[in-house]
């Protein structure tokens, strides 16, 4: 994400990538676990005024980390917060629809994925309190489509933006060189500018050069994902309907996908396996789409071999991947305490403490003003401007049209089709089939 390694925030984002134990038994397991939680809240609370408030997380979202809570109980003497966290939101989310569900078992406030969102605000928003007038709140404050992804038909807003995922491009400066290419950040983002086709323009560059062993970028799966991400419209229409058979948008970015693998480009990894994390230590590609949460990740990886190697360019189009809200559930007995403390988490002078402390771009842009942004750079990437890059992609990000199985279609693409193509030698035409078959018993068609 900026400035140094934060291993936990990346783990929040690891999460459409695994499913190893049934969803029955995790949200079984996982809302025992939730509503202990809960249960605990409640009994310390209502005394003297004092109030109990839980927060219910995936992975590690760093305000606890950055001292928020700490903070925020120091100016509300009144109010003691305990925040539950749950490693992985593919184990988080199934326990969260459960609790909604059955009415019980729920924190004060609910952290949702980006992936998620709309799922909830189409299908259960009022389970959900509206979040847009609360006192404190002001729309301007954020970006318009992150602010739109957390609004219902009728206009009710159930989450609050706390950070995003603008991508940008890190490259190895001494892989490029030696292929013979620009390595200047600015020059190496002109390279590819406007089209991500223009990419992989770059990759056939680099792999008629390539030092021994090495490839240009690290899966193909990567490549899709930028490409997508960088369109309005990719899986549902404007009224909701699947088109991701027919999108314009999945098939450019199919096609750059296999052109990249039959363009033998990539070195052929899963993003998050053990065998990607080991490729970033020996140096094995030369490139990765990297959204801004992405760069603690690569530090920790590379370790102190990458020092000085990495950099960061923009992307050829604005696009983003990840992010997440702070939601309210209308059900939970502390509704206005909880709703004062999801405001105050995701006001911009805190998602500019959590980048500065704790790795999160802010979905507020007013926060990009404040000089914990405006101001950041990255010491293992070259001090690049990481405050002013990220800034710069997250205020040009189209607003995405999303549905409430973004998160289904998108993994099957490409750890089904894209893998088989890339890791199994199948013909594009297969690994479609087979994405496509996957995705018909995935969503019941």
């Amino acid at each position: 994400m900026h400035g140094r390694h934060h291993p936990a925030p990346f783990r929040r984002h690891l999460r459409p990538h695994s499913r190893r134990l049934a969803t029955a038994l995790l949200a079984g397991l996982l809302g025992a676990g939730l509503l202990t939680g809960c249960a605990s809240d409640e009994s310390g609370s209502g005394k003297g005024g004092e109030v109990t408030l839980s927060v219910g997380v995936f992975g590690v979202f760093g305000y606890e980390q950055a001292g928020l809570y700490d903070e925020y109980e120091k100016l509300h003497p009144n109010v003691t917060i305990k925040e539950n966290s749950t490693e992985r939101n593919e184990d988080y989310y199934p326990a969260l629809l459960n609790h909604l569900s059955a009415g019980s078992g729920l924190q004060d406030i609910q952290a949702v994925e980006v992936s998620n969102i709309r799922e909830l605000a189409e299908l259960q928003p009022d389970k959900f309190t509206d979040l847009k007038s609360a006192e404190g709140v002001r729309e301007d404050d954020y970006l318009p489509w992150k602010w739109d992804q957390a609004r219902t038909e009728d206009g009710k807003v159930i989450g609050l933006g706390t950070d995003i995922g603008p991508m940008g491009v890190c490259y190895r400066k001494d892989l490029f060189e030696k292929a013979g290419l620009p390595t200047d950040r600015e020059k190496v983002s002109e390279l590819w500018s406007g089209d991500w086709s223009k990419y992989l323009d770059v990759g056939e560059k680099y792999t008629e050069n390539a030092p021994s062993g090495t490839h240009f970028t690290d899966g193909a799966a990567g490549v899709y994902n930028g490409s997508v991400s960088s369109y309005a419209k990719k899986n549902y229409s404007e009224d909701g309907e699947l088109i991701y058979q027919e999108s314009k948008a999945v098939q450019k970015s199919w096609d750059l996908a296999m052109r990249a693998v039959q363009g033998k480009m990539t070195a052929k990894l899963k993003q998050f396996d053990t065998e990607w994390d080991h490729a970033f230590a020996n140096g094995d590609f030369a490139s990765v789409v990297c959204p801004s949460w992405m760069l603690g990740y690569i530090k920790d990886k590379s370790g102190k071999q990458g020092a000085d190697k990495w950099d960061i360019a923009a992307a050829p189009k604005p696009a983003n991947w990840g992010g997440s809200f702070l939601t309210v559930p209308a059900s939970g007995p502390h509704q206005e305490e909880a709703t004062k403390l999801a405001t105050w988490l995701t006001a911009p002078e805190q998602q500019a403490k959590l980048f500065a402390e704790q790795a999160s771009f802010p979905s507020s842009s007013a926060a990009y003003e404040l000089p914990e942004v405006k101001d950041a750079t990255h010491d293992y990437f070259g001090d690049a401007p990481i405050g002013k890059i990220f800034a710069r992609a997250a205020k040009d990000i189209p607003t995405a049209i999303l549905g409430p199985k973004d998160q289904i279609i998108g993994e099957n693409i490409s750890n089904v089709g894209i893998l088989q193509v890339e890791q199994q030698g199948k013909s594009p035409e297969q690994g479609w089939d087979a994405a496509m078959k996957a995705l018909d018993n995935a969503l019941d068609r």
